[in-house]
């Protein structure tokens, strides 16, 4: 009787330049035999050639697990695509370019608020609530303004839901829900106009 192989191709995996994949790497892999060979069975020579990603088809993995086993029964679940990101040994970056790019988003992001508190005028709108409060007309209502500039930061961080590297807890933030739609969509492209078994032109003759 012929043995099933069920596998699910990861949605994305990371590897260094040069590298083998094997089966495990690509896929998670049900076989009836608990030492499978399977899972280490050659799929993919990263080359390069592939520069940055390049995206491993379940009909390209199919094909190699027939070549051994070619009486099996394989089963595909899940994903039909793994994009492979090939990751290169980051340069150093030097600590001049870190404080450029801090001050300029720091810079930026303090523009950003202020031009909109000065469009929407809160400082008369604390000057308006501080005379509701205390009867008191001032020109300048700390007793409102301090408050409402530590919040501001506090808001921020709760938005986020990050203090530095820290997370303050599981839920996303919604930075990091828009970078995974990003991620999904991007990986995606990829997999539409970087899979060789997927694209095929057809020539007019």
């Amino acid at each position: 009787m012929a043995k099933t192989v069920y596998i699910r191709l990861r949605h994305r995996i990371q590897t260094a330049p040069e590298t083998s994949l094997v089966l495990a790497d690509l896929a998670q892999v049900i076989d009836s035999e608990e030492d499978s060979s399977l899972k280490k069975l050659d799929v993919y020579k990263v080359s390069a050639s592939d520069r940055n990603m390049v995206v491993v088809d379940v009909m390209h993995v199919i094909k190699v697990i027939k070549r051994t086993e070619p009486d099996a029964e394989i089963q595909s679940i899940g994903p039909t695509q793994t994009v492979v990101e090939i990751v290169y040994e980051k340069k150093k970056r030097k600590l001049i370019y870190l404080i450029l790019v801090w001050m300029l988003l720091f810079v930026g992001a303090a523009m950003a608020i202020i031009n909109f508190h000065e469009d929407v005028s809160m400082q008369a709108v604390h000057q308006k609530l501080y005379f509701m409060l205390t009867g008191d007309r001032i020109e300048k209502p700390l007793l409102l303004q301090i408050p409402y500039s530590i919040g501001l930061g506090l808001g921020m961080i709760l938005f986020f839901n990050h203090v530095f590297k820290k997370r303050i807890n599981e839920e996303p933030s919604p930075l990091e829900v828009e970078m995974f739609k990003y991620q999904m969509d991007l990986d995606q492209y990829v997999a539409m106009n970087e899979n060789k078994e997927s694209v095929k032109k057809l020539h007019d003759h």
